[in-house]
């Protein structure tokens, strides 16, 4: 008796296919996945940058604003609150060491040229970000979050992450980099709600079409209330 088999057309056929639907899926897995995971650091980040807070005013008995704390104080004042692995400095006192592994020198020009440096895109990546709302201080915590602060005049008092470090791709505002800013009551805004910086009614500052070089700086909002933000990303 002749026991029927598979031809090796008919096996180079089938691997084919199988390769076909893989190289189709596959990308689409790993996105998913890529996705899911900066969701979850964001959510996680958001929660410790806010737990920072609480415990500076559980510590203080007031809350903290541009009006409790000198100028150019703010890495000072509350990096003490946070899990801290690496402290990058300051302005011109960044620490070097610090820049060859976790940390970024910022300028206020967009597009530094610095060997050290990494220039974030906007949200649609069309062009680099301006940095210059970034450069106030920053370190890195455990996980290896970043962390990067604005506090000069105009006084305004912004805490930005970057949820999976500036080595980890897509470094763009509005996909890993998140805004927050802290109110004149002290609260812990997300960047694009009303009463922030970058909030406007049009989509300027979290859109795929804007030219804006702080375009993904308004996302945070969406990225908190709207439930399939990150998978669209």
């Amino acid at each position: 008796m002749k026991t029927k088999g598979f031809t090796m057309a008919e096996v180079l056929i089938t691997l084919g296919i199988i390769g076909i639907v893989a190289a189709m899926t596959l990308p689409s897995l790993i996105n998913n996945k890529r996705n899911k995971a900066l969701e979850t650091a964001f959510k996680k980040n958001y929660s410790v940058i806010e737990q920072a807070l609480n415990m500076y005013y559980a510590q203080n008995g007031e809350r903290l604003t541009k009006d409790t704390i000198a100028e150019g104080h703010l890495k000072g004042t509350i990096i003490k609150y946070f899990n801290v692995l690496v402290d990058c400095g300051r302005g011109s006192e960044w620490d070097a060491s610090a820049l060859e592994k976790t940390c970024i020198p910022n300028y206020e020009n967009e597009g530094s040229t610095d060997k050290n440096s990494t220039n974030y895109k906007t949200f649609n990546g069309k062009t680099n970000i301006y940095l210059r709302p970034f450069d106030d201080g920053q370190f890195v915590l455990n996980d290896g979050s970043l962390i990067l602060l604005e506090d000069s005049t105009p006084r305004n008092l912004y805490i930005s992450v970057d949820v999976n470090g500036y080595k980890q791709n897509p470094n763009r505002l509005g996909q890993d980099l998140f805004m927050f800013q802290i109110s004149e009551q002290g609260k812990l805004l997300p960047m694009g709600a009303e009463g922030t910086t970058y909030y406007r009614e049009t989509d300027e500052y979290c859109s795929k079409t804007s030219t804006s070089n702080m375009n993904g700086a308004g996302c945070t909002i969406k990225a908190l209330t709207e439930k399939d933000y990150f998978s669209k990303l």
